[in-house]
């Protein structure tokens, strides 16, 4: 393996009595937790499901929910700071990936997004090239992710792309979540032998691991056992099987320790086992809490109590961002941008669906409001007609909706673990967005333009245009910023058709705005309503210079501007 140059100042990590919570719920969600982890060393965080080991593992690295509240110390090298946003790794248990890319596409564009300037593209290409071998990703390199409709990866396949991708940068302090779930034994035993050589190469990794088996257990070098939220043992992984035998549950015979760790500390099940400490039989749950009160009067306790200490005097560095302030930031938006736009190109349901929607609905109006023409009843066709073009058109954004939550779950990722920042995702997206929604407003538009042959002229033509596109682009952003905060794709999509519902109501045609109630709804929802601008100026450029017939016996014709002052 080739190891890049790296800073020889590892990240000791420490954490005392720390608890975490969901306020108003009498149970603990992690209690009273200590241990410590140290440069060239791997810490395995294990349990049964649900005992707190991701919990930990946020809590630790400063991600945890804002529904929760946790106490305790956490030291970084001496000091109490918080580890948050680029200035550690963290590998998710889902796999947030883009589908179209290949494996290789991915690893280039998140090394231009993460490396930094003063690495040659040579190196990037080396540090590529790296992760790929050592992930074992070589055969599939060429190989698109996959999605719901493009064959790829395989599970294992994308959980060992989503680790490699976090290694590329060899940051200081990597955690893991369940990096070897979907991967077979041999599959695991590699991954994790590659992230011992990355330990010793330096660097503080903690990862959460379900059930491994025995050739992986063995390269782990300390242990943390939780059992519903309570620590039950930690230290090193080659005293565990003493700490059972002391505490009298020893391993039978031609089992598995690991196996029979995680068996009696499960808590789930109730069933009375033939287990007994003294005269008493035990349940489960008695095994566990036995194990947790024989863990706190341990000396191995107090023991990992010293280290602690002593590991929390090894005053360093404060940890910072890493490198993230020494990417260019117009380079990070120049190649965030080109992937995108290489994601919206390949991927059918981004644009290229809408365009085919749009454009057969532009024919369905276009065959109805077939040359609209200036009788009086037209007045009323080319309003409702503007108004569909203005609110259903722009509605069907929500067909989108999934790609958009995709997009948000890996700016999330990338964001956190210090990729790039807001502000490049905001512009990246608006500039490979931007072409597409362009297209779905040119062609459409123009089937719509000349089938229904509104206001003459290329000037008027060309504001229709613009105006959709206008529309259209600020309904994209409505969408993202509600796909931000959507947890998934049914929220989001029922979240985003009631906001833009509510703005449509604002927009002028089922009620004229001076007619609306001025609390609320007029002020200042209508002034929000991005509809209430684009019908307005939809209205403005077509009806402006046009003349309609008048049907009142003897009335004088109407003039486009005489109806605008009546809407």
């Amino acid at each position: 393996m080739v190891m890049d140059t790296f800073s020889s100042k590892g990240i000791f990590l420490t954490w005392k009595d720390l608890s975490v919570k969901v306020p108003g719920q009498p149970r603990y969600l992690l209690q009273n937790a200590s241990g410590y982890a140290e440069p060239g060393s791997l810490l395995a965080i294990m349990g049964p499901s649900g005992c707190g080991k991701t919990t930990l593992l946020n809590a630790l690295a400063g991600r945890l929910g804002t529904a929760m509240v946790d106490s305790g110390e956490i030291l970084a090298n001496g000091r109490q700071q918080r580890l948050s946003y680029g200035n550690s790794a963290y590998v998710t248990q889902d796999n947030s990936l883009i589908a179209t890319l290949t494996t290789y596409e991915t690893l280039v564009y998140s090394a231009h997004l993460q490396l930094p300037e003063s690495m040659t593209p040579f190196e990037k290409q080396r540090r590529v090239q790296n992760a790929i071998r050592e992930m074992g990703l070589q055969e599939c390199a060429d190989t698109p992710v996959g999605g719901w409709y493009i064959r790829g990866l395989s599970w294992g396949q994308k959980r060992r792309l989503s680790i490699a991708i976090e290694t590329l940068k060899q940051r200081q302090l990597l955690f893991l979540d369940e990096p070897t779930s979907g991967l077979d034994s041999a599959a695991a035993f590699h991954v994790v032998k590659r992230l011992q050589l990355v330990a010793k190469a330096g660097r503080t990794l903690l990862i959460s691991i379900h059930q491994p088996g025995s050739e992986v257990f063995e390269l782990f070098h300390h242990l943390c056992l939780l059992s519903s939220g309570q620590l039950v043992y930690f230290g090193e992984r080659s005293k565990a099987q003493e700490f059972f035998d002391d505490a009298g549950f020893s391993c039978p015979p031609f089992w598995n320790p690991l196996d029979h760790f995680l068996w009696v500390i499960n808590s789930d099940f109730e069933e009375t086992k033939d287990e007994k400490l003294g005269s008493e039989t035990l349940t489960n749950s008695h095994r566990a809490q036995t194990l947790i009160r024989a863990y706190t009067n341990s000396d191995m306790k107090k023991a990992v109590a010293i280290t602690i200490q002593e590991v929390s005097k090894k005053a360093g560095e404060l940890i910072g961002k890493g490198d993230v302030g020494k990417v260019n930031t117009l380079k990070q938006t120049f190649y965030l941008t080109s992937r995108s736009f290489t994601n919206m190109r390949r991927d059918i349901a981004y644009y290229w669906f809408r365009l085919f929607v749009y454009t057969m609905l532009s024919i369905c109006i276009g065959t109805i409001y077939f040359k609209v023409g200036h009788s009086f009843d037209a007045i009323q066709e080319r309003a409702a007609l503007l108004f569909f073009v203005t609110a259903f058109l722009t509605f069907m954004g929500v067909l989108s909706f999934p790609s958009f939550i995709e997009d948000m779950k890996i700016f999330t990722r990338e964001r956190l673990n210090g990729h790039y920042g807001v502000a490049v995702f905001v512009m990246a997206n608006f500039l490979s967005a931007f072409p597409f929604v362009l297209l779905l407003a040119i062609i459409p538009g123009t089937i719509l333009y000349m089938l229904t042959s509104l206001h003459p002229g290329f000037d008027h033509f060309v504001c229709f245009i613009v105006t959709l596109t206008a529309t259209l682009s600020v309904e994209e952003g409505l969408l993202m910023a509600v796909a931000s905060v959507a947890s998934d794709f049914l929220t989001g999509m029922i979240a985003g058709c009631g906001v833009m519902g509510m703005y449509v109501l604002n927009g002028g045609f089922f009620q004229l705005l001076r007619n609306l109630p001025k609390s609320v709804w007029r002020y200042p929802l209508s002034y929000m309503s991005f509809y209430t601008w684009a019908s307005r100026a939809f209205y403005n450029n077509d009806f402006q210079g046009l003349i309609f017939e008048n049907n009142a016996v003897g009335g004088a014709p109407l003039t486009g501007e005489e109806v605008l002052k009546i809407s």
